[in-house]
């Protein structure tokens, strides 16, 4: 008699177990999602932001004093675009790709067939491919990545000013905050785990 309870209350056990990590699951998986109710495209294809808060501001700002500082013949006027867009159109690809967060989150998801995009080379093409439509005559566009085939590889846009080598040029990271820019200089990233090359095929 006693093993039978035993059998039936394991059984019951590891049900309520698989239910309440279920359960759990579920609740980060709805309770994570990053949405910008704000941002749309235009028309003529620039992101626009009804709402920006005083840190995204000061970002666009200092970004904007960054880029034009890339060299003394880039242009005041497509630094500001440059910085505007790199802040907002992230938002607009964190709506398209119906992201989670954390980031390696939404890693886990695309690679699960459950969301289309958002792995960090898909942030990158899709920044690359918004930037490129603005046909800079002062910037250049470049492919970063850094640990390169290995299990953290990471890929961002990197902008440097027109003919500039890479290692002088700024990143344009969204991924690792989940649609919210962070940005610095390629050789003085925050993390220490990220080195940044320019990437080759």
């Amino acid at each position: 008699m006693l093993s039978v309870f035993n059998n039936n209350f394991g059984h019951h056990l590891t049900r309520f177990m698989i239910l309440l990590i279920f359960t759990l699951s579920w609740g980060v998986m709805s309770g994570c999602s990053v949405r910008y109710v704000s941002v749309k495209m235009k028309k003529d294809g620039r992101p626009v932001s009804r709402i920006l808060t005083n840190k995204q501001k000061r970002s666009i700002s200092q970004l904007a004093v960054a880029l034009k500082a890339l060299g003394p013949n880039t242009s005041q006027a497509e630094a500001d675009e440059i910085a505007y867009d790199a802040i907002v159109y992230p938002m607009v690809l964190a709506n398209r790709y119906r992201l989670i967060y954390p980031a390696q989150l939404q890693n886990v998801l695309v690679n699960a067939k459950r969301r289309d995009r958002g792995l960090c080379w898909q942030w990158a093409e899709d920044m690359t491919a918004h930037m490129e439509k603005k046909k800079l005559k002062t910037f250049d566009l470049k492919h970063g990545v850094a640990n390169r085939r290995i299990k953290n590889e990471h890929n961002s846009l990197v902008v440097t000013a027109k003919g500039d080598n890479f290692y002088n040029g700024l990143l344009l990271d969204p991924w690792r905050n989940s649609g919210e820019l962070y940005w610095a200089n390629v050789t003085k990233d925050e993390d220490p785990q990220y080195t940044w090359h320019l990437f080759v095929d």
